[in-house]
């Protein structure tokens, strides 16, 4: 088995027909919800589990943070067979969380039970669990959820009356005017455990934890639409209309509009059972990349999982038409049985186990490969080659290579010359990137990056979790050269760029910087602002540098190498890649057998 990590905030649902609010199947592969019904005991409806069964599954609290409410409230609406989900946070999620749905709705009954402990619709006994086929089925979460704050529930089932049921210390039923579905509000979340809201991390990391959440969703079920709204702004919708549609919404046209649709069908061999695997969804055009998988979205049965062997997998299908360093932008949606996905190997669903995971991993990789070969997709463009500012001498600086003669280059890609008898291969970007590096970072150490206007300015719409992170460090990115106004939604108009020794930024580059930003907002208080800082200034260093693929001439080259030889660490680029091999006489002599 190998497991299948979700989402950081993934959750069991909550807010319908059972105790954490699910009752509908599952999107299967093509997108579409099979339609289930309440009433009746084919109709699922809430149930006290037995307690044998309770002590098998039992989870415990589940509530961790915000995000962790939202997902619990959406795999509920998408279990519940919803079309559109709407979600709204104020603040850091503590303040006010509200996610309302038009899916099936509960009768009065259903609802009342469905806030207590272990009540659910989705299993009878603990047989059902490896063949549930909804996302979650546990009844601790709208127990969970309203243990944590203050839970109102306003549900609908398609009658002339709907029902409010409010959980604060006790519990009160009564009726509501709603039309069919189900609309959760969760307030003062840790109200009375100061301890759980202290290790919160910051309001803007905790709603970027949100609309990772909301992202991966969004992507797992296209044709559901999806709205979130922070602060009463919205940030991120979808039209519920499809996978392309979903990705133009969340990344805009100039990424989500150029991308391909794939499917793959095989079967395989998982252990000592047969089993058939569809996988499909969109891969963006390679011209498109970002520094890490984070926006390769792979689902499973609908639930969207973090796992980086299916990650690396899509990377692999993508093989060399991505440079070496850059990640795709891509939506894959497995569908397998319900018996080789197991979604309950951790109390909180913190990661899922695949049956027979190589074959299945091995399976992604082959669809991605065919579907990229039959299109298209290789990189063009014309690079900028205006290198005189990078590699102007430094005053006072002595070469570590000044004796370097360059005896010419190989693939537009290496340098390769003579020094001091050895041979020397450079790698031309990860030289130059070490060379704009410390250039930049010496330059800047008390100072903002110098910048240009862009005129005209240029709109770019960036995935939810991104443009939180440029609402969040605001002012990092005005130092970074960066001047970035809200455009609506997520969309931003960048008026100016970064322009580090010479060399002018595409506006593009926003989302790298962006990106690691919220990447550092992950991390548990690691790293100091003057390393983050580093880190930036590296990407900002990459971006201008040559490129595998950029022809040079001799001067160039070894104006290149000398300049190299100045910095302080001329071995590595500011990523930690190599930059210089070195082959010497004896290396020679042993492959030719001289002796």
């Amino acid at each position: 088995m190998t497991d299948a990590d979700p989402p950081r905030e993934d959750g069991d649902g909550a807010g319908h027909a059972d105790g954490d609010g699910e009752g509908a199947d599952r999107a299967g592969s093509d997108g579409r919800r099979s339609a289930d019904c309440t009433g009746g005991d084919d109709g699922r409806e809430v149930r006290v589990l037995p307690e044998a069964t309770v002590e098998r599954i039992a989870a415990g609290e589940v509530i961790a943070r915000p995000a962790r409410v939202v997902a619990e409230l959406v795999e509920n609406a998408l279990d519940a067979g919803a079309d559109r989900i709407d979600v709204a946070v104020d603040g850091d999620g503590t303040e006010r969380v509200r996610v309302a749905d038009d899916g099936r709705g509960m009768a009065r009954a259903d609802a009342v039970r469905a806030v207590e402990p272990h009540t659910t619709s989705k299993i009878r006994a603990a047989e059902e669990l490896r063949t549930a086929a909804t996302l979650g089925f546990r009844g601790e979460a709208l127990a969970a959820i309203a243990d944590a704050g203050r839970l109102e529930l306003v549900t609908n089932d398609g009658g002339d009356v709907g029902t409010r049921v409010v959980v604060e210390g006790g519990k009160t039923v009564e009726d509501a005017g709603r039309a069919r579905g189900t609309t959760a509000v969760v307030t003062g979340l840790f109200g009375d455990r100061p301890a759980r809201r202290e290790s919160l991390a910051s309001p803007a990391r905790e709603f970027g934890r949100v609309s990772e959440l909301v992202t991966a969703y969004a992507l797992a079920a296209p044709e559901v639409a999806f709205s979130l709204r922070h602060d009463g702004r919205e940030t991120a919708s979808t039209p519920g209309t499809g996978t392309r549609d979903a990705l133009v919404s969340l990344y805009g046209r100039e990424t989500g509009g150029e991308s391909t649709a794939f499917a793959h069908r095989v079967g395989l061999d998982l252990g000592d059972r047969a089993a058939d695997l569809a996988v499909d969804g969109r891969l963006c055009y390679p011209s498109t990349t970002r520094a890490n998988r984070d926006h390769v979205h792979v689902s499973v049965n609908g639930r969207p999982v973090g796992n980086d062997a299916l990650r690396r997998a899509v990377s692999r299908g993508y093989g060399r038409l991505l440079p070496g360093d850059r990640e795709p932008v891509a939506a894959v949606r497995l569908d397998l049985p319900a018996w080789a996905v197991d979604a309950n190997v951790h109390p909180a669903k913190a990661r899922v186990a695949l049956r027979g995971g190589d074959a299945v991993a091995e399976a992604v990789e082959t669809g991605v490969r065919e579907a990229l070969t039959t299109a298209d997709l290789r990189r063009s463009g014309e690079v900028a080659m205006d290198l005189d500012a990078s590699l102007s001498p430094v005053e006072g600086g002595d070469s570590e290579f000044a004796d370097a003669t360059v005896l010419g280059t190989f693939r537009e890609l290496y340098v390769v010359c003579e020094s001091g008898g050895e041979l020397l291969v450079v790698d031309q970007h990860a030289a130059h990137e070490r060379v704009n590096f410390e250039r930049l970072r010496d330059a800047l150490a008390e100072a903002a990056v110098p910048s240009v206007e862009l005129d005209p300015a240029e709109t770019l719409t960036l995935s939810p979790p991104t443009a939180a992170a440029v609402e969040a460090h605001g002012d990092e990115l005005r130092r970074l050269g960066f001047a970035v106004e809200p455009f609506g939604g997520t969309a931003y108009r960048v008026t100016a760029v970064p322009a580090p020794l010479g060399r002018v930024a595409d506006a593009g580059a926003l989302r790298t910087v962006a990106s690691e930003l919220a990447e550092a907002g992950t991390t548990d208080g690691g790293g100091t602002a003057a390393a983050l800082r580093e880190d930036l200034l590296a990407d900002l260093a990459c971006h201008p540098s040559l490129k595998a693929g950029d022809a040079i001439d001799d001067g160039t080259a070894a104006r290149l190498v000398e300049r190299l030889g100045e910095c302080e660490r001329p071995y590595a680029c500011p990523h930690g890649r190599p930059t210089v091999l070195t082959i010497d006489d004896e290396t020679l002599a042993a492959g030719f057998e001289r002796r």
